[in-house]
């Protein structure tokens, strides 16, 4: 019977839906397809509109890393750089790994991050900029002020906006260069987190590209392609770090694939550790590279700065000197200058406006060559003091103005100053002296602004003018180094009595600048007994801040005595980390006291194998030839480290008997001994090298394989081609093997480079032991029952694995089992758990002394 006309109906709309849904589904690929496809196309579109904008950002990044030098004036950054070098942290003890092979400066000088210097005497290993960003972390990027953090930013800029392969997988990000006081930060919650960078991104794009700056921006962010790079967070105050802590978690919980790198000042770096960022030193200048840049400014000068007229006028006054006599009369005494400092030195001996042979003359310099003529001393002093007590780096410029209008001129003197010849005293070491005009016509020069407000004094506005000051968004200004700042607080501190103004404050770098240079301009016997009495272990902060005190403070002052008869006092004792004797060992060293040397050599005569380790590293790095004969006795010591450490003291002295004597060492001692014989003379660049490549040819077979590993320590193209040579032509599989050996450890991802720790959940050495446990470890959870227990584990790689997941959850508990590891019988724990507790304090930990849990 034919179908109804209601059931034809619905069985036709049956069919025709069944038939309709069965094409949709079969379609779905396609549709999804075509979807990505108009994705795709809208972000190509999206890219093209801001590829330009893109490029227009990368060449005023460029622009400004090419600026941001003290030099800046005279040379571009690239023109002038030392290429930066980061000092390479311990690996990472992985339980299970195959075990690494150290070189004879890892195995034998601790990593003290803080205490940078005797690393450079002994080339410590290092990682560069690129090789430290790709373990996949955020760096904060650690050191002393003028060590050269900034530059090593600019050059990181200037890398990633040329898309330099250096940089590996980073080579295509887009950097976002700024100081922290270029970012306008809100006061309270963080709603539009791009909107400060964009702001900074603002004031220095074309106009034509404003309109395409949020969604350029936007995108760069969004798809992990910017990093961003942030000076001057080692500059502030407490106060005002937490509020750059705060943008930059918001930041990063907004965009978590932003790569970040900052500065930071080593024992400061609240909030930072705890948003996950590592802290990598900065390398100091080894002496090659302080030759090289003294020679690369003498060209540069000889080739642009001497044929200007001002130059030439002067020249013509003083007699012109052959650059080469100059050269060689500034290669001397450098070796704990910074980079800041050096480059002062170098300048004043080039442009003859040297007020003397110190580094604290070379301070003085400078801060004349940029200040306005005619400017009062004391008014830069008054404003550095304030800057100084009042705990602010970047000050209001109103507030400045309050702080100097007693120096101001009236308008139709100081249209006229420039007629005036004014005297100042300026007080250099301690001692007053006279000078000429404060700045003398022809020698200024300008930095520039970074930022568009104008001071609102007329005293102000010129010293920003000048370079001096820098200015930056909201009113704000600074010093154009925390030096300079530092020096001027302290020299006006120095005639008044503010020592517990200065005690009181927490602890930041204007603070300990302006007490170091109290230290250096007068009488800080009250300042240097107060921080005696709160050194305490476990890391004695107080008496090391007071250390750095040491070098450019008067002989005579009172209170050198107590600092070096405590840091003695720490050298000798035993039981406590190696690392923080070092760091007395390279406090010593810094000072450049004339009775480090006598120390070490009395030292030297000691049994035991520890201090005379330390001793001996002592000797080499103050180049005492009186230790030749003490230190040649310890390569035969029943201790390796001791014979490293003789090895290595004796190439840093450098004169033909201590050569003499290590290439005895390298020609008949035992294995061990010729090893580290071979590898400490890969540090002398002359006759060490002589040494290493006659050894290639000798018929001694222990020889030529300890020869491969100093071969493998020279970072130079012969020393390659020498170790692939020697791996397929030298007769002896035996060193054919070192070689191979060495070649390929070379070619392999460095274990140092800071990586992000995997979840304790899915972390399979921290699995396996937690079921022998008989527990399970949760997802998300931080594991810290089953990692103390791992903390106390008859296993040394599952007690060193435990430590940095430890450090996330720094309860009392915590500390208390790192103090018991640490006070262990196992020098390999003492010493990792020390630096993961210097970490902690670094990160705003407060530490309970060890007497707190029975210990110490």
């Amino acid at each position: 019977m034919p179908f109804s006309g209601p059931t034809f109906t619905f069985i036709l709309g049956f069919i025709t839906a069944s038939v309709f849904w069965w094409l949709m589904g079969r379609m779905q690929p396609l549709w999804r397809e075509i979807r990505e496809n108009w994705r795709i196309s809208r972000e190509a579109a999206k890219a093209r509109r801001s590829s330009g904008v893109e490029e227009n950002h990368r060449r005023n990044t460029l622009r400004r890393a090419q600026g941001m030098h003290l030099a800046a004036s005279l040379f571009a950054l690239d023109e002038i750089i030392e290429t930066p070098r980061l000092l390479a942290p311990p690996h990472r003890a992985i339980p299970g790994a195959p075990p690494i092979t150290e070189d004879i400066v890892a195995r034998t000088l601790p990593y003290m991050p803080s205490w940078p210097e005797l690393a450079a005497v002994y080339q410590a290993p290092t990682l560069s900029l690129g090789q430290a960003l790709s373990g996949a972390v955020n760096l904060v990027i650690t050191g002393q002020p003028g060590t050269g953090k900034s530059v090593a930013l600019a050059y990181l800029a200037t890398l990633a906006a040329n898309r330099d392969p250096a940089l590996g997988n980073l080579s295509e990000a887009v950097p976002f260069l700024y100081h922290v006081a270029d970012l306008r930060l809100p006061e309270g919650e963080i709603k539009e987190v791009l909107n400060p960078i964009l702001d900074a991104v603002s004031e220095q794009a074309p106009v034509l590209d404003l309109t395409r700056l949020p969604n350029f921006v936007e995108y760069t962010f969004k798809n992990g392609q910017a990093l961003l790079l942030l000076d001057g967070f080692d500059e502030l105050s407490p106060d005002e770090q937490v509020r750059v802590n705060s943008y930059i978690k918001a930041v990063l919980g907004t965009y978590p694939n932003l790569r970040v790198v900052t500065t930071g000042c080593p024992e400061h770096l609240d909030g930072l550790v705890k948003l996950g960022f590592e802290p990598v030193a900065l390398m100091p200048w080894i002496v090659k590279q302080q030759e090289e840049f003294i020679k690369k400014w003498g060209d540069l000068w000889t080739q642009t700065v001497a044929m200007e007229s001002w130059s030439q006028e002067t020249a013509s006054q003083h007699n012109e000197i052959d650059p080469l006599l100059i050269n060689t009369w500034l290669s001397t005494n450098n070796r704990t200058l910074t980079p800041l400092e050096l480059t002062l030195k170098v300048w004043a001996g080039y442009a003859g406006d040297s007020l003397g042979p110190d580094i604290l003359d070379a301070i003085a310099s400078h801060i004349r060559r940029l200040a306005p003529q005619g400017t009062p001393v004391a008014a830069l002093e008054t404003l550095g003091m304030q800057v100084a007590l009042s705990s602010q780096a970047l000050f209001d410029s109103r507030s400045a103005r309050e702080w100097v209008k007693n120096f101001e001129l009236p308008e139709d003197e100081a249209t006229n100053e420039t007629k005036s010849e004014i005297t100042e005293e300026m007080a250099v070491n301690g001692e007053k002296q006279k000078t000429g005009p404060l700045l003398q016509k022809g020698k200024t020069a300008p930095v520039g602004k970074t930022g568009a407000v104008p001071a609102s004094s007329s005293l102000l506005s010129k010293m920003t003018d000048s370079g001096l000051l820098v200015s930056h968004p909201d009113n704000r200004m600074r010093f154009l180094h925390p030096v300079f700042g530092g020096y001027l607080a302290g020299r006006a501190l120095a005639a008044v009595n503010a020592d517990s103004a200065l005690l009181q404050q927490p602890d930041w770098t204007g603070k300990l600048m302006a007490m170091r240079y109290v230290a250096a301009c007068g009488d800080a016997t009250g300042l240097a007994n107060a921080m005696l009495q709160q050194a305490q272990m476990p890391l004695q902060r107080s008496l090391f801040t007071a250390a750095r005190w040491l070098r450019d403070a008067p002989r005579e002052a009172r209170w050198r005595g107590r600092v070096f008869a405590q840091l003695a006092g720490l050298l000798q004792t035993e039981g406590i980390p190696l690392t923080l004797r070092a760091q007395t060992v390279a406090a010593f060293y810094w000072s450049g006291d004339p009775g480090a040397a006598p120390l070490f050599r009395q030292f030297l005569r000691t049994t035991s194998f520890e201090l005379l380790q330390l001793a001996a590293l002592g000797s080499g790095a103050v180049c005492d030839s009186k230790t030749i004969d003490q230190l040649s006795s310890t390569l035969f010591a029943p201790s390796p480290s001791a014979q490293r450490a003789g090895c290595l003291a004796l190439v840093a002295i450098g004169t033909a008997p201590a050569m003499e004597s290590v290439a005895r060492g390298l020609l008949h001692g035992e294995e061990d001994l010729r090893r580290a014989a071979a590898e400490a003379l890969a540090n002398d660049p002359n006759e060490g090298y002589a040494m290493l490549r006659e050894g290639i040819t000798l018929a001694d077979i222990l020889l030529r394989r300890a020869v491969v590993y100093g071969l493998a320590r020279v970072d130079e193209e012969w020393a390659d081609e020498a170790l692939q040579h020697i791996r397929v032509e030298d007769d002896q599989w035996v060193v054919r093997n070192s070689a191979s050996e060495v070649l390929d450890s070379k070619s392999e991802p460095d274990l140092r480079v800071p990586r992000p720790l995997t979840t304790p959940s899915e972390t399979p050495w921290l699995i396996e032991f937690a079921g022998k446990q008989g527990v399970g470890i949760s997802p998300g959870s931080p594991a810290t029952e089953i990692l103390t227990t791992a903390l106390k584990s008859e296993i040394e790689e599952e007690r060193l694995a435990a430590l940095p997941y430890l450090k996330r959850t720094p309860s009392e508990g915590v500390i208390q089992s790192m103090y018991h590891a640490m006070y262990r019988d196992d020098p390999e724990m003492r010493e990792a758990v020390f630096l993961v507790l210097c970490e902690l304090a670094a990160g705003g930990v407060k530490l309970p002394v060890p007497e707190k849990f029975g210990l110490g």
